[in-house]
């Protein structure tokens, strides 16, 4: 039987609020908006940015896609590599992969940004797919769904768990029948990820790899 992991990105693998934080503000800035504070944008770290402009700033869709290529003008050149990886994640995934198990991302970032992040950190070379989102995968459930396509596994057959940060992660996962282990020490509140029971949720990357290895 195949053990697949699929990992978000930002909050999972990479501490990445500082660069997403500053390309928000930017962007707020650029749309002559009152800028919330750096508190207060957290919540638009994981689920999708055009998503969170309209749901959370309350734009209408063409505001909203004004304000995500803003961000994105910042957040492309600088805001990206504002980041690390969380301590622990690399030797984590090194061993993992020696294990046997498949790893996978599977991000609501845009694809060619989750590829640069990933190089840039150097920890391309532990996925075997790495997908983000693009064209018509704008949803969490959907970025899991081309992943598994991708990687020709069957949910019914190969044993797979989702892993991240976020609520949606915990959807997007159920939505494809898997179940998800949450992570506490990323961008997610523990009232947020217990109101939608994770299949477990884990501390520290000490505590991840703890679950993960006998998974």
């Amino acid at each position: 039987m195949r053990k697949i992991i699929l990992f978000d990105l930002d909050g999972t693998l990479i501490e990445s609020g500082e660069g997403i934080i500053n390309s928000l503000k930017y962007a707020f800035q650029k749309m002559e908006r009152e800028v919330p504070s750096s508190e207060e944008l957290r919540v638009f770290i994981g689920p999708p940015l055009l998503e969170q402009f309209m749901s959370y700033a309350n734009f209408d869709l063409e505001e909203a896609t004004q304000a995500v290529d803003y961000y994105h003008s910042r957040y492309k050149p600088i805001g990206l590599f504002e980041a690390s990886p969380y301590k622990g994640i690399g030797d984590m995934l090194k061993e993992l992969q020696q294990e046997g198990y498949e790893l996978a991302v599977a991000s609501s970032k845009p694809e060619e940004l989750v590829k640069s992040a990933l190089s840039h950190f150097k920890l391309s070379d532990y996925f075997t797919e790495i997908v983000g989102s693009s064209g018509e995968l704008r949803t969490k459930g959907l970025v899991i769904e081309e992943a598994l396509s991708r990687l020709s596994a069957d949910k019914y057959q190969d044993k797979i768990i989702m892993v991240g940060d976020k609520e949606h992660d915990v959807l997007g996962a159920r939505e494809e029948s898997l179940d998800c282990l949450s992570v506490l020490y990323g961008y997610g509140t523990i009232d947020e990820l217990e109101a939608v029971s994770p299949f477990k949720i884990v501390k520290s990357v000490k505590d991840l790899r703890n679950e993960l290895i006998i998974f």
